[in-house]
């Protein structure tokens, strides 16, 4: 019997990594919803954090606490519901790692204006995801790029971001906004993922959706034509009658 639950949790497993090896769009990732995700978890390895009264080193150590609450508590924060799939796969060693490394001096700000200027940039994301070790994974990944951390406005700004884990491609990125709530740094904060993973259930995965299905396969995209004056051919100049003399 254990010969045999051992044998079809590895056939189940091969099964996953068969499927997670087709997806390597957007398009085959909405087309096929058995198509599994692997969660990679919160990266707070940019993120600043305005108003907060703890240490700085405090509240990096409580970044692992906050992405396991959110692993842990799967009906609360549905990952896999949100984003429509069958099984979802989680690997939080690669965020961890970068958020264990979180510099301290710069995760503080001031004020707002601080926070805004220092904000993370949607053409950072690509170059930040460069920077993950995801040798030999493969499909597609999920990751929570954390932005800025207000505490005076009761509000976390992250990047949802989806990947191609066998090249680091960004395949999408939307920056979104959820209100905190809770008692204690790590519950206060993981609110703030739980606030968009219930908007993204509700409202953004279907736009989200729909505008990738309607977007044309970049090998489809028509290849732009030239301008109508470049079209013109030059025709050869008429040959020159020779006259001779005498004639």
């Amino acid at each position: 019997m254990k010969y045999f639950k051992r044998h079809m949790y590895c056939l189940f497993s091969l099964l996953l990594l068969s499927l997670a090896t087709q997806a390597q769009t957007l398009k085959d990732f909405y087309n096929n919803d058995t198509i599994p995700l692997t969660y990679l978890g919160v990266d707070f390895s940019l993120a600043k954090v305005q108003g907060e009264t703890a240490v700085a080193s405090q509240m990096r150590d409580k970044f692992e606490e906050i992405n396991n609450v959110i692993t842990n508590e799967q009906k609360k924060y549905d990952i896999a519901g949100s984003f429509r799939r069958d099984h979802v796969m989680n690997e939080l060693s690669v965020v961890n790692k970068l958020n264990v490394a979180r510099n301290t001096e710069t995760l503080k700000v001031d004020d707002e204006a601080a926070m805004e200027k220092d904000s993370v940039k949607i053409a950072d994301i690509a170059k930040h995801v460069k920077s993950y070790e995801l040798s030999g994974k493969k499909g597609i990944g999920l990751v929570f790029i954390m932005d800025g951390m207000s505490k005076l406005n009761k509000e976390a700004t992250m990047y949802v971001t989806l990947l191609n884990l066998s090249n680091k491609k960004v395949l999408f990125t939307e920056r979104m906004t959820g209100k905190a709530q809770g008692f204690g740094f790590r519950n206060y904060w993981a609110y703030t993922v739980y606030k968009v993973l219930h908007s993204i259930d509700k409202d953004d995965y279907s736009d989200w959706k729909k505008e990738a299905l309607a977007a044309p396969d970049a090998k489809e995209e028509p290849v732009e034509q030239p301008k109508k004056d470049t079209l013109k051919t030059t025709k050869p100049p008429k040959a020159k009658k020779v006259v001779k003399k005498g004639e």
